[in-house]
């Protein structure tokens, strides 16, 4: 049966209900599955708990999600950049739960192996670890984690085979593959979809994660903040 769906709606068909658990790649504004995110503000769903780096910014990625009201929780690592996340959760309107951001990363990607819960030491001692088991191994005090399983998982990939195997560009690549293996559902927006299956040496995403697959359309890649300097003079 072929993933490729025609349009991002049809991808999602059937998948997005209320009370759900989101997992959506990108990072800042790079890599962010914004076709797919667009579809979920149209279709109306509610008190989704979003699995994220972070929310965008107001506008933008998933803050379209926020002004909309769908989100009741976001489990992130950073959101600084959202003026409207920091009005709703100060509003009491949005749970937030906080991960150190390799920590973030690992419940992602231990949910897509099976793994239930590991220890760490990001975190101990700070609110992070406030309730959660802790455990001493080799003389050091960890704290335990569980692993994130989300009901669909968002992702944004610059290069699709048929098979759903996916290849990413530069920091684009970011969370996209853990997020992908994290889905019980995984959909994929593409920029590119190659007619024949890519370079095995090359897969990052093998496609036994991918469910559903869709060309992304053609837009103007979103900058969140310029900081190069300008262009000095030519000198001889």
């Amino acid at each position: 049966m072929s993933k490729l769906r025609s349009d991002a709606q049809e991808a999602l068909a059937g998948v997005l209900t209320d009370g759900m658990t989101l997992a959506v790649g990108g990072f800042g504004l790079s890599g962010v599955p914004n076709d797919l995110i667009e579809v979920v503000r149209d279709s109306g769903v509610t008190g989704l708990t979003v699995v994220s780096n972070n929310m965008g910014v107001d506008g933008k990625g998933l803050g379209l999600l926020l002004e909309n009201q769908q989100v009741a929780k976001a489990i992130s690592s950073y959101v600084g950049e959202n003026k409207l996340f920091a009005q709703q959760y100060l509003d009491k309107t949005l749970e937030v739960e906080f991960a150190p951001q390799g920590t973030l990363s690992e419940r992602m990607r231990a949910g897509g192996a099976g793994i239930a819960a590991f220890y760490t030491r990001a975190g101990v001692g700070t609110p992070v670890a406030e309730g959660k088991p802790h455990a001493e191994f080799d003389g050091r005090t960890y704290v335990q984690e569980r692993a994130i399983v989300a009901d669909v998982a968002l992702v944004h990939a610059r290069t699709a085979d048929p098979a759903g195997n996916l290849v990413y560009r530069a920091s684009s690549r970011n969370f996209n593959p853990v997020v992908a293996t994290c889905g019980r559902v995984t959909v994929v927006e593409a920029e590119h979809l190659s007619d024949e299956h890519l370079d095995p040496e090359h897969v990052v995403t093998p496609g036994i994660y991918v469910n559903r697959l869709v060309r992304a359309r053609p837009r103007v890649k979103d900058i969140e903040k310029r900081t190069v300097r300008p262009r000095a003079a030519a000198t001889n």
